[in-house]
């Protein structure tokens, strides 16, 4: 399979309405443009025979904590998944095959593998996108029960959260209600996109970035900070045109934004170019 087609098939996914999204697929595809030879079905494969697996060590009483209990026993224990600590940004923690074969993820991709399986034995959970730190839940109205994928399913609650808030942040940070409110899919696959961009951003990887904004954007054409970053690695990739048009765009969309000066004198230099 070529980029292209990888391309193709996240597009296709991603434009049906968001509860029909198989996430799973779609950060295959993504994984794809990387790994043009990996066999998207095959890790899908991996996760029924995960279950199968699974389900034989489930308890009778399916209470919620025995559930996650038998889960986290199965993925961590037995499986030896694991929140890759040493090299957090590598990025073959946010690509799904990847994080399959060797076991390893950040928070976002172990969540996805705890969701895959969760769903398929029916427990099916949600993303929870907490900023910096991504958890997942039980798909239980008004339930308070926080999963950490990262490390080892451990389960949270509000009070946990705010504490791994202040962590993360390194200095107390109030937990506010959309902090734990939950993402769409196309927002999940957004954030492990993000992650991608800024890893091959500091990794000077200009090319790669660019793919990981252009995916963005087909799930958010609006975003316009997305856009001006789109502009931006057009121009410094010599993609004029396209640089000029992404941060026209960007400016009609955010007038007074704080680098608007900056991005103007970047367009008057285009023009001139030109």
């Amino acid at each position: 399979m070529n980029f292209s087609s990888a391309r193709q098939y996240f597009e296709q996914q991603i434009q049906q309405p968001d509860e029909h999204i198989d996430l799973a697929k779609a950060a295959l595809y993504i994984a794809q443009e990387e790994y043009p030879n990996i066999d998207p079905e095959e890790y899908l494969n991996t996760f029924d025979t995960m279950a199968v697996e699974l389900e034989e060590r489930l308890p009778s009483q399916r209470y919620p904590l025995r559930v996650i209990q038998s889960i986290n026993q199965y993925l961590y224990d037995d499986l030896g998944f694991a929140g890759n600590q040493k090299d957090y940004y590598d990025p073959r923690n946010s690509f799904l095959n990847n994080v399959i074969d060797r076991r390893l993820g950040i928070p976002i991709t172990l969540a996805l593998v705890y969701m895959e399986v969760s769903r398929r034995i029916d427990f099916p959970t949600v993303g929870v996108g907490m900023p910096g730190h991504f958890l997942i839940r039980p798909d239980i109205p008004d339930t308070e029960i926080f999963i950490d994928a990262f490390n080892f399913g451990e389960v949270m609650f509000p009070q946990d959260c705010q504490e791994r808030l202040n962590q993360v942040y390194q200095q107390p940070v109030p937990l506010q209600p959309e902090f734990l409110a939950t993402v769409s899919k196309k927002q999940f696959l957004a954030r492990i996109l993000a992650n991608l961009k800024y890893i091959y951003l500091n990794q000077q990887q200009l090319e790669k970035a660019l793919a990981a904004v252009e995916r963005i954007l087909l799930l958010f054409p609006g975003a316009a900070l997305e856009l001006r970053d789109r502009g931006l690695l057009c121009y410094e990739l010599r993609l004029f045109a396209q640089a000029a048009n992404d941060l026209e765009t960007y400016l009609i969309k955010a007038p007074q934004a704080q680098d608007a000066v900056t991005i103007r004198q970047i367009l008057s230099l285009l023009k001139r170019m030109s």
